[in-house]
């Protein structure tokens, strides 16, 4: 019973901020502009600081562990091409490899992963590490199945060119670049003032709750019945298969509690709203990938607190 109770715990707060987004946006509380904006100030303001300071944080000396970044980036790696080389075998549409590929295998890792570990261990944990092993991979990877699996036949050099520009925007993205200039002042252990240290906390500490509200308000059961079959196979790999191939590994490699934790949300969390972004920015329908993040996001409260009572019971999650 106590194992239960810390899964629900652990997961059922978070879920409620969601279901309160939805219920406010419902209640006319939100504007579809006011969401957009939402999403906006999110990835390109707070999220960036948040994950600079996660970074900054880290003692790159004492505290960065490469076997971890390094299992974190090969499990990443791994999944992406043995769910693209099975999506090519078996998906006979076509069209839809490239978003089927990018939902199953790409999770909303940098702001739940922040949310659950805060949530239960009160700091930021080990999620700094688990964003360096993945997040950047996690946009090079949808970068290159999103474009060479285009829907649209474009020639060898219009497909180079795609993958030309979307390489710039991968190094214009503002989630890398916190991650990256984070890790560079970790690096040169770089003194920050007080007052700047507090002004980037506070707008640090806008993401999450900002975040899960406008998940929740962006939630709509409708998408959940465009493409069915292709929305549970993917929403099964990616809450489901991932973790049930990849913990068991992470524990017999030695990884627990905030590590452990971290491997759940990178694994086993819902397929990120920025995959539908991505989708239709680069000549994709997005209706397999609106239809998997709303799944997802649904079913991964439930399946996570399955994990981690799991793994509780187990004595791996203190």
């Amino acid at each position: 019973m106590d194992s239960l109770i810390f899964s629900l715990n652990s997961t059922i707060p978070v879920f409620l901020v969601m279901v309160l987004g939805y219920i406010l946006n419902r209640k006319g509380f939100f504007t579809e502009n006011f969401l957009k904006i939402s999403d906006n100030l999110v990835f390109k303001v707070t999220l960036p600081v948040m994950l600079f300071m996660d970074m900054w944080s880290i003692d790159l000396h004492s505290d960065f562990d490469v076997q971890y970044v390094l299992f974190c980036a090969a499990a990443t790696t791994i999944s992406f091409a043995v769910i693209w080389v099975l999506a090519k075998i078996f998906i006979k549409d076509k069209s839809v490899i490239g978003e089927f590929v990018q939902v199953s295998y790409r999770s909303s890792a940098a702001i739940l992963g922040e949310a659950y570990i805060i949530n239960i261990y009160g700091d930021a944990g080990m999620v700094p590490l688990m964003m360096i092993g993945s997040v950047p991979l996690f946009n090079v990877f949808a970068v290159l199945v999103l474009t060479l699996e285009s829907p649209e036949k474009v020639s060898s050099s219009e497909a180079g060119r795609r993958i030309e520009k979307a390489v710039i925007n991968i190094i214009k993205n503002p989630i890398i670049d916190g991650i990256a200039l984070g890790l560079l002042a970790s690096a040169l252990k770089l003194h920050l003032p007080v007052m700047v240290q507090k002004t980037f906390t506070s707008i640090a500490s806008l993401t999450t709750p900002l975040a899960l509200l406008t998940i929740g308000a962006s939630f709509e059961f409708s998408k959940m019945r465009s493409k069915i079959g292709l929305t549970a196979v993917a929403s099964a790999l990616k809450l489901i298969a991932l973790p049930a191939v990849f913990l068991p590994v992470a524990v017999k490699i030695g990884f627990t509690d905030q590590k452990l934790i971290a491997l759940m949300i990178m694994l086993g969390s819902c397929a990120t709203p920025t995959c539908y972004v991505m989708a239709k920015n680069m000549g994709h329908d997005g209706t397999l990938t609106s239809s998997t993040v709303v799944s997802t996001t649904l079913l991964s409260t439930i399946t996570l607190t399955f994990w981690i009572f799991i793994f509780r019971s187990m004595g791996y999650i203190l």
